[in-house]
């Protein structure tokens, strides 16, 4: 018996038909298509898992971002240029609140903010922020570029921002890849936005503060 037969049937006798669950698609990976799934898989989807190299991005993105804001603290009394101050201003705000962002992901996870060892697979053993030369991370500055931004003012500071944040954007494109690397990572809904924000908004950033760079 066909479904329409089963409707007129069940019209006709007065009881109400069966209501239709609509499918449930799962997008694909970019370039495939998407795929029908069951209501217990779109559950199990909705509650997708974290591994450690989802904590280890975290951890090591919220140092990234916390020196960044910590150079755009140096603008205040060392900056010349007013456009440099507004794009600093803009990235403090920005990375502020994504490091907010972060700390609850982690938090709410029961997991800790701090890395165990931030500087853990990028530097060797017994290197890190004690040696002035070397940053705690890819594309971070080292404590020596720190000092040397801090000893600026006026357009040498201007210029030595620009670059440095540059660096450090870089850098942490290169942090989001490496996790996007890895095939069990960033399975995480609300990682994988953040991530493809960061790799969206740093990305523009870096374009305007070369335009800007190549002003000054």
């Amino acid at each position: 018996m066909s479904l329409s037969t089963v409707v007129i049937l069940a019209l006709l006798s007065g009881a109400p038909a069966a209501p239709q669950t609509p499918p449930i698609f799962n997008p694909g990976a970019p370039g495939e298509a998407s795929r029908e799934i069951t209501a217990a898989e779109a559950v199990a989807l909705s509650r997708t898992g974290f591994v450690e190299a989802d904590v280890r991005f975290m951890q090591h993105m919220i140092v990234h971002h916390a020196q960044a804001v910590e150079m755009v603290a140096l603008m205040e009394t060392r900056a010349a240029s007013e456009t440099v101050r507004r794009m600093g201003d803009r990235i403090a705000q920005s990375q502020a609140a994504e490091m907010a962002l972060m700390e609850e992901w982690l938090t709410g996870r029961g997991l800790p903010i701090a890395a165990a060892d931030p500087h853990a697979g990028h530097h060797g053993p017994g290197h890190g922020a004690a040696d002035p030369n070397l940053p705690l991370m890819p594309g971070m500055l080292s404590p020596a570029r720190m000092a040397a931004l801090a000893a600026a003012t006026g357009p040498a500071f201007d210029r030595l921002f620009l670059e440095g944040m540059i660096q450090h954007h870089q850098g942490a494109l290169g942090m989001v890849e490496a996790l996007l690397d890895d095939p069990e990572a960033a399975e995480d809904p609300m990682l994988s936005d953040f991530a493809s924000s960061v790799t969206a908004d740093q990305s523009a950033e870096i374009l305007r503060m070369q335009s800007i760079l190549s002003e000054l």
